[in-house]
């Protein structure tokens, strides 16, 4: 199992990334950068490369929206080869909020365009001529007297950089499940995984290429180890309520969606009506503590070891975590613990 951690997007990034030397000699095998409507992730990947030697590094998602998917593989074929064969390329759809309102561009077939992407990208980086002609890309611009069919310049690293899609909806998992390399689901429940993303996973397999390889299941949690560190648990309420909330209106959001296949109906649409009434603060209280603990790893050291478990037997591969301490050697311990606990 890979012990992976998120990157903050918001401040404090050169500060992080000074100190990822040390959580790279704890056992942090891959570093992921988030692109929300923040600095973008692209510099930061590049910058976080030139300063690691063997660490992993991953978009976090870039979303699919707001690059060309020839420029998608141009940056990732780049960030490649600055990293020496180290980059993966975490693809997303982001939402209608981000994608219409900050980029102001339709969000629109997010099925269908993930898909052409992919494709996309692989034919770049084979250094094909590029010529599809698909529902939603078309290469050469239909009607162009100008546009030609063109090749990377470069020779990538790799032919066939990593690619991870982040998916939670039942049609964007199996998608994700025939054609990725990784799966990187939100607020990921081992013990409900199987009811609610099962047949999907067992869909996109039946059609998965064997040259794929198995299928990478990476699974968000925070981390803090310890007899005294269930209040931390309460620090995540507020993120828990703000995406099953407020991340997206009536009927298209979807975290709020996967809150309610887990069983929590009611607790899911109370927590949006208050949320989107502007009462954030009563939609964090009405997050359960169940769903809170059953996320993460925090907890006693037996806890968090049977956490590990449940997520592996659910078919997680790597834990992507986001380890919580007063200083940053704290933080580098937890990296070094979650490493030897998930090796045992």
């Amino acid at each position: 199992m890979r012990i992976g951690m998120a990157l903050s997007y918001s401040g404090g990034f050169k500060e992080t990334v000074a100190e990822l030397a040390d959580y790279e000699k704890a056992g942090l095998d891959i570093v992921f950068v988030a692109e929300a409507y923040s600095f973008d992730a692209v510099s930061q990947l590049g910058y976080i490369a030139a300063r690691t030697e063997t660490l992993q590094i991953a978009s976090g998602i870039l979303p699919i929206y707001s690059r060309t998917p020839a420029l998608l593989a141009m940056t990732a074929a780049g960030l490649d080869y600055v990293s020496d064969g180290r980059f993966t390329l975490g693809l997303g759809a982001s939402g209608p909020q981000v994608i219409e309102g900050f980029h102001g561009v339709p969000y629109s077939a997010p099925l269908g365009r993930t898909r052409e992407v992919i494709e996309i990208c692989r034919k770049v980086w084979r250094r094909e001529r590029l010529e599809h002609q698909g529902r939603h890309y078309t290469m050469p611009l239909a009607g162009s007297k100008l546009g030609k069919p063109l090749k990377l310049i470069n020779h990538p690293v790799r032919e066939r950089i990593p690619i991870v899609v982040a998916a939670i909806g039942p049609q964007n998992v199996e998608l994700t499940a025939e054609l990725a390399e990784g799966w990187e689901p939100i607020f990921y429940l081992p013990e409900k995984a199987a009811d609610v993303w099962g047949p999907s996973l067992a869909a996109g397999r039946a059609k998965r290429a064997p040259e794929l390889g198995e299928l990478d299941v990476i699974a968000q949690a925070t981390l803090a180890i310890g007899d005294d560190v269930s209040g931390l648990l309460e620090f995540g309420r507020p993120m828990a309520a703000l995406y099953i909330g407020g991340m997206g209106a009536k009927g298209k959001n979807f975290y709020n969606d996967l809150a309610r296949r887990y069983g929590y109906e009611r607790e899911a649409e109370r927590i949006q009506d208050l949320y989107l009434d502007g009462k954030k603060d009563e939609a964090a209280a009405l997050v359960p503590h169940e769903l809170l603990e059953s996320m993460s790893l925090i907890g006693p050291e037996g806890f968090v070891r049977d956490r590990i478990q449940a997520m592996r037997e659910s078919g997680v591969t790597t834990l992507n975590v986001t380890p919580v301490g007063a200083t940053h050697a704290d933080r580098v311990a937890l990296i070094e613990k979650i490493k030897e606990l998930t090796s045992a």
